[in-house]
């Protein structure tokens, strides 16, 4: 049996490691918008998500263009933090095209939720009928009930000071948002928040087998990667492992 030696040198980390390619161009696309609002401001009438705008006059392209526009620095800034964290993990495990599709499910998800939720005859919900929603919040949240999902110990600092695990996490956040949705304070995104979160957990539902068995491939398939890169197994090699699994 081998044996491996102590280290020489203890290396740390900090974040998920390198941008994975969908991340990158997510976060490229949203500054480079940014940029374009800060330089001409009415583009929001036209490409943030204003409920009566996709009602009544067709324009169908708002559930997508909203999650590209940020209000300030700060908006944009824990947006893309946030993406570039739980986002680069999850599109390891799961590859660029399904990341790209869990990403837009939850994005354009969080769009409708706000859309259908702007209609209900409740004074809380009319305000946002003529009403702007802009940036990546809601796909984000979906991004963090993934990680939570496969991740539900994992740590998450809440108000970057408390570390909570990140099932927990998701569980106070998602609370947060139907509190403030429903007292009607904090703006209109609370609503898109919660519909990323149940778009993202609709979405995992409707995978191969429901949810569960998901999430058992999912991770399976992640753990055999990281073993084979530990060890240095190809396909195509001695190893026969990956012809077993099904």
């Amino acid at each position: 049996m081998p044996r491996y030696g102590r280290p020489s040198a203890i290396s740390y980390a900090l974040g998920p490691g390198p941008i994975t390619p969908a991340v990158k161009w997510i976060i490229i696309a949203n500054v480079v918008m940014f940029v374009v609002r800060l330089a001409y401001e009415p583009i929001i009438d036209w490409l943030g998500l204003v409920p009566v705008d996709v009602i009544r006059h067709g324009w169908v392209w708002q559930p997508v263009t909203y999650m590209f526009l940020h209000a300030d620095p700060f908006h944009i800034l824990f947006n893309m933090l946030g993406i570039w964290m739980f986002g680069v993990e999850l599109e390891r495990m799961w590859g660029t095209p399904f990341f790209l599709k869990f990403y837009a499910v939850t994005g354009v998800g969080a769009a409708i939720t706000t859309i259908v939720v702007s209609l209900l005859p409740f004074g809380f919900t009319r305000f946002m009928y003529g009403v702007a929603t802009i940036g990546a919040s809601g796909a984000l949240y979906g991004l963090l009930l993934a990680f939570a999902l496969y991740f539900p110990t994992r740590p998450i600092l809440m108000m970057m000071i408390f570390p909570v695990p990140a099932r927990y996490f998701v569980m106070i956040i998602g609370g947060m948002s139907l509190l403030f949705s429903i007292s009607g304070t904090g703006g209109v995104a609370h609503f898109a928040h919660l519909g990323g979160l149940l778009f993202g957990y609709a979405y995992l539902q409707g995978g191969r087998g429901g949810l569960t068995a998901e999430i058992k491939y999912r991770y399976l398939k992640w753990k055999m990667n990281r073993l084979r890169r530990k060890f240095d197994v190809y396909s195509g090699g001695r190893s026969d492992w990956d012809r077993h699994i099904h």
